[in-house]
């Protein structure tokens, strides 16, 4: 048993160079992610120095908690690449957004357009207390009003858990779902991992994200990886090039 562990990769050996990362939280002051632009910078630095080419950058959007705008967000963002140009880092820096599904974001939905990932592929959470009452309803809306879902680290959902048709049901209710990849070592418990583990032995996962808020994060980066089969993993971070530009 030894000899297997000590035989896995660590996490960032496994980003293939030119990969695109499309969640995470780099805009400074503007959600729980980096604070100011040198905390920008900085992740910005270390997600490069793991292979990352293309950044989509995605502050939550939570009513009462994070009520960011479209505007705020794409203003922030232009701002921040500038600053970026200054310190010598030219690469493609996306803003989408993490929409939480509640009330706040059907009627968002309904009048405005979202900020998405790519063309009609939007990042979507929930809360990890519980899913939303009506969330099919939701889902079906979205899908309605031209959207594609992309539901944002399905194993760390509790309630979900013990009952794992409940992401079956999701999938066929046309849920695309993106691993964060630190659950894969552990760094959300040894339960969430063996949820993202079963999730990716059944092929349900369509991409994967860094969701980098701080340092902590990228340190986790330099830990080894927990899973027994690396080919789905594998998989699901190559897929990540359906959202490169040029």
């Amino acid at each position: 048993m030894f000899f297997f562990s000590k035989n896995k990769p660590v996490l960032k050996d496994l980003i293939p160079e030119g990969h695109v990362d499309i969640h995470s939280h780099l805009l400074p002051g503007i959600d729980d992610g980096a604070r100011t632009f040198e905390d920008t910078l900085r992740l910005t630095q270390a997600l490069q120095g793991f292979g990352v080419t293309q950044l989509i950058t995605t502050p939550h959007i939570i009513e009462h908690v994070w009520e960011n705008t479209q505007e705020q967000i794409l203003t922030i963002k232009t701002t921040t690449v500038l600053e970026l140009e200054k310190n010598n880092i030219r690469i493609p820096f996306k803003a989408a957004a993490e929409y939480l599904m509640d009330d706040q974001f059907v009627r968002l939905f309904r009048s405005h357009s979202l900020l998405t990932l790519k063309d009609n592929y939007v990042l979507v959470e929930m809360s990890y207390i519980n899913a939303p009452i009506q969330l099919y309803s939701i889902l079906f809306d979205l899908q309605l009003a031209g959207y594609i879902p992309v539901l944002a680290h399905p194993e760390r959902y509790l309630f979900y858990h013990n009952n794992f048709n409940e992401y079956v049901k999701l999938k066929r209710a046309g849920c695309l779902f993106q691993l964060n990849l630190l659950s894969v070592v552990g760094y959300y418990g040894p339960q969430i991992t063996k949820i993202a583990e079963q999730l990716l032995t059944k092929g349900m996962y369509s991409y994967v994200g860094s969701d980098v808020h701080h340092n902590n994060h990228i340190k986790a980066f330099e830990q080894k990886v927990k899973l027994k089969d690396l080919a789905p993993l594998k998989e699901a971070i190559a897929n990540n090039q359906f959202f490169k530009v040029g």
